[in-house]
């Protein structure tokens, strides 16, 4: 199958391998060049423009920051619409806030593009080996047209309903992940201001009701100190952002999130904002003193 894929960023990457590991023909654009022809010398076509996806691939897939990236891509100048035919399937693999997903689609829908919301979950880890959590919105016959694809890229594809669905279900990942981070770094610094070593507090909780896979991942990175992203501190103030610009939006009560919110601003105007989200337990360091890591 022919696949346009746009975005090749720590995740657009690892999932454009994924894509040609199972023999589907890519042709991918990114802003960035290099992005471009690191994949042309792994086997992709380099697409100059947007307009060259679109010529090349019926089905196409995003993967962008966020919310104002994938409306100019899709609906603004030189922007997949311009040059779309009827039949043109998207599939918008982005976080980004749902009515945005939703005002984009009604623009799909009129010039005869098919699209679904995509969001995924696991970081650049799963992203390398396909085992991603996809979560998506949208019709259901397009939804079992494009899950053959998809599940080359992730593990868990559930489709949680109508457009912009998968980006409400990814806001809902996101503040779990944020408040689980936080918890972790919390009671890591807990524990070693106590005298007790994290990494044993680790292996004694882990298999228990705290145990999770957030904390198989991230509490490992803590204790060395080791922030180097698999998903970056900014990129979780976005979806945040964006889960609390939704929650107020529908009335929804989200105090833990706007506190873990602060947490992330914080680290970012220390300079942070690339770190892993993991770096949380370097706003603990910094109000606590005290390093969960070896110092």
């Amino acid at each position: 199958m022919k696949i346009g894929f746009i975005g090749l960023g720590i995740m657009g990457k690892p999932m454009v391998r994924n894509l040609m590991k199972a023999q589907h023909e890519l042709f991918v654009y990114d802003i960035s060049p290099k992005n471009v022809d690191l994949l042309v010398q792994e086997g992709a076509h380099g697409c100059a423009s947007i307009e060259e996806v679109v010529a090349s691939a019926q089905c196409i897939i995003t993967m962008l920051p966020n919310s104002p990236q994938v409306e100019t891509v899709v609906m603004g100048k030189d922007g997949i619409l311009e040059t779309s035919q009827e039949g043109h399937i998207i599939v918008d693999m982005s976080s980004i806030a749902p009515l945005a997903s939703q005002k984009i689609g009604k623009a799909c829908e009129a010039k005869g593009v098919r699209m679904l919301d995509c969001p995924v979950s696991g970081g650049e880890p799963k992203a390398i080996d396909g085992t991603l959590s996809i979560m998506c919105g949208g019709d259901k016959d397009l939804f079992d047209d494009v899950a053959p694809v998809l599940k080359i890229m992730g593990k868990d594809v559930t489709l949680c309903g109508t457009l912009g669905a998968g980006n409400t279900t990814k806001l809902a990942n996101q503040i779990i992940v944020a408040c689980n981070i936080a918890g972790l770094a919390e009671a890591f610094t807990l524990s070693k201001k106590a005298g007790v070593d994290p990494t044993t507090v680790f292996h004694a909780i882990k298999g228990g009701l705290a145990g999770s896979t957030v904390m198989n991942a991230k509490a490992p990175m803590m204790i060395e100190g080791n922030y180097n992203p698999g998903f970056k501190i900014d990129l979780h103030i976005k979806d945040l952002n964006n889960a609390i610009d939704t929650a107020h939006g529908v009335g929804s009560p989200v105090p833990l999130t706007v506190a873990v919110q602060e947490m992330f601003e914080n680290l970012h105007f220390d300079g942070k904002g690339q770190h892993d989200h993991s770096g949380l337990a370097e706003y603990y360091a910094k109000i606590s003193g005290t390093t969960i890591g070896d110092e």
